[in-house]
Order: structure tokens, then C-alpha cells, then sequence
């Protein structure tokens, strides 16, 4: 699970507006877009870069911009050796975005206690802050997802630099959720599969879980498990610590179970030692219809990257199982 990365680097170049703009484009071969566009389809450590008349001294994000998908000092220097007509460069404040499930206005209070910030919303703390500053961005969605300013529920603007926060905050962000979160979720996993195709199904498993920030991996290793008595059968058991329901963990982690109608492995979810039944997550004709309905959700929840390399581990499971099946007939 993560919990915090960095934003996008934003950079005000200041001087001819159309001639900057048209360099850009021919540097960089990038179109400007709207300035909330480019923060909400930016990833960490990208570049956004603002252009301004030379007279302007505030760092006010313009309405436009140019998302350059490259770090901050790889563009500086691409733009100290070319010829553009830059008459002057500032930074933006350093932007930390934190991920919290819940109690937002709990969490921005302890942080503008902890950093003697002060809390507002992001775009005030983008005006007022300035290069040396650090704006703390707190959003409840998953940091693997691209984070725009309508999913920053509030800010801390911290006049510190952000080296001296980000490191304080690798060590007070545990903290924080606990003192949030004080009774989490600690879920055993368990994956079984005929075949013991078990490579391929733990990387499915670990895939979701990281994708979809489901928690914490704590524990893992093999187990064993007796489906009938005098049978044993190695299972894959991996612990969980997480602030989701173990219920909504259970149906999401059953949409890796089949791939259409073949059916890949046996994933089951336990709380305090107790399996959760499937006849919990709601009314469903059968394990398959459940199966069925998860599988929807997870595709439409997974990032395009992780639901690519997804297909391509279940191609070649389904590719394995069809040429067993071959053989089978054929002796």
C-alpha cells in the first residue's frame, strides 16, 4: 500500500508568452492543455511548465500549460541549451500527496499541528506558497491512480523545505493512520491451485493487491491445507493489514479465480481464523455468477499497465490448461 508520493514539479518560465510557447512545442513536442488537466493527468516527479509575461512575480498558475513527461532537471537543462527567450525561471511549491481512507479534516489538523502549517485548499496553497514552501496534499484516492485537484480534499502549506518534510513524514505517516485508523483489518489469504501453476497466480494476487493499494503485505509463505480428511494440498498464504472491509477484499480478490469459464485457482479470505463464506458478499446464484460480477469490477478498477500484464500471466494459463486438456484426450 502507498501512502504518499511526490506531485508534479511545476516551473513558471517567465518572459515572451508566444514566442516560450512555440519553443515548447517544438522542444518538447507537447500541445498546451488546460493548467487542472496537466495536474490531474501528471505522474510523480513529472514537469509542468507555466508560461508568463516577465513582469509577473507571483507564482499563479496561468489557466494553460505544457505536461512534460520528464523530470524537472532533465527539462531545465534541455531549456538552458536551447535558444529560448527565457528571461527568468521560478519554482512552485513542492507538492507531497498523502493518501488517507478517512477522517480528512482530522488528518489535515494533525498535519498543520505536526509541520505549523496551515491548512486551505491546494490551489490557495499553490498561489500563496512559494519555492522554498511544501504543500502537503491529503486525497482518499489511490496514489497509483492519476490525482486531480478535485480529488485533493484539503492542504497544508508548510513554509519548510520539502526535503526536511518528506523525510518526517516517512517516519510520522504510520503514525498518523493509527491514530486515525486505531483498529485495523490483519486478513489471511489463501491461493490453491490444481495445477500448481503457483508463480504465475501469486504474481496475479500480488499485482491486485499493489495496484489497488488493497494493504499492507506483512506475512507470506506456504502453507498446507486439508480440503478432505487424510488429504493435504500446499496452499500459498499471504497476510494483509488493511483498513478495507475483508468482505470487499473477499469479492475483489474472486474476480481472479476464473478468466471466462475456466477457472484459475482457489482464493480464500480469512478474518481471525474464520474463512469468509461466499454466500456474505450478496445474493448470487452460484460462485461462478459472483466470480462473474468481481471480475467486472476489477477490470474497471485496475490501471491499464497492471490490467495489460494481467491478460498476458492468463493467456498463458489458459494456453497451459488448453494443451492439458489436449493431452488428456489423446491418451
Amino acid at each position: 500500500m502507498r501512502l504518499m508520493r511526490f506531485g508534479p514539479s511545476i516551473v513558471f518560465l517567465r518572459g515572451d508568452v508566444e514566442k516560450l510557447k512555440s519553443g515548447i512545442r517544438e522542444l518538447f513536442g507537447v500541445e498546451e492543455i488546460p493548467t487542472e488537466q496537466a495536474i490531474r493527468d501528471s505522474s510523480e516527479f513529472e514537469t509542468i511548465l507555466l508560461v508568463t509575461p516577465p513582469e509577473e512575480t507571483k507564482t499563479v498558475p496561468p489557466d494553460t500549460g505544457f505536461l512534460i513527461r520528464r523530470g524537472a532537471k532533465v527539462v531545465l537543462a534541455e531549456i538552458v541549451n536551447s535558444d529560448l527567450p527565457v528571461e527568468r525561471v521560478e519554482i512552485e511549491s513542492t507538492i507531497i500527496l498523502l493518501r488517507v481512507p478517512e477522517k480528512v479534516d482530522e488528518a489535515l489538523k494533525l498535519l498543520a499541528e505536526e509541520f505549523n502549517g496551515e491548512v486551505m485548499s491546494q490551489l490557495d496553497a499553490l498561489n500563496l506558497g512559494e519555492a522554498c514552501d511544501t504543500v502537503i496534499s491529503v486525497t482518499r484516492k489511490k496514489l497509483s491512480s492519476p490525482i486531480g485537484p478535485e480529488d485533493v480534499e484539503g492542504a497544508v502549506l508548510v513554509k519548510k523545505d520539502f526535503l526536511s518534510v518528506y523525510r518526517e513524514l516517512l517516519i510520522d505517516t504510520p503514525l498518523l493512520l493509527f491514530k486515525l485508523l486505531p483498529e485495523w483489518n490483519e486478513i489471511t489469504i489463501k491461493l490453491y491451485d490444481t495445477e500448481r501453476r503457483y508463480e504465475e497466480n501469486i504474481e496475479r494476487l500480488i499485482l491486485v493487491i499493489e495496484d489497488l493499494d488493497l494493504g499492507f503485505i506483512v506475512g507470506e509463505g506456504w502453507d498446507w491445507d486439508y480440503p478432505r480428511p487424510f488429504m493435504r494440498v500446499p496452499v500459498y498464504r499471504l497476510k494483509l493489514l488493511t483498513w478495507e472491509n475483508p468482505l470487499r477484499v473477499k469479492f475483489l480478490l474472486k474476480g481472479l479465480e476464473y478468466r471466462g469459464y475456466k477457472r484459475l485457482c482457489d482464493i480464500d479470505v480469512f478474518v481471525e481464523g474464520k474463512k469468509i463464506d461466499w454466500v456474505k458478499l450478496g445474493k448470487f446464484n452460484s460462485k461462478f455468477e459472483l466470480a462473474e460480477k468481481a471480475r467486472e469490477e476489477l477490470e474497471k478498477l485496475l490501471s491499464e499497465d497492471v490490467r495489460k500484464k494481467l491478460h498476458e500471466i492468463e493467456e498463458k494459463l489458459l494456453e497451459e490448461t488448453g494443451g492439458e486438456a489436449e493431452k488428456a484426450k489423446a491418451s
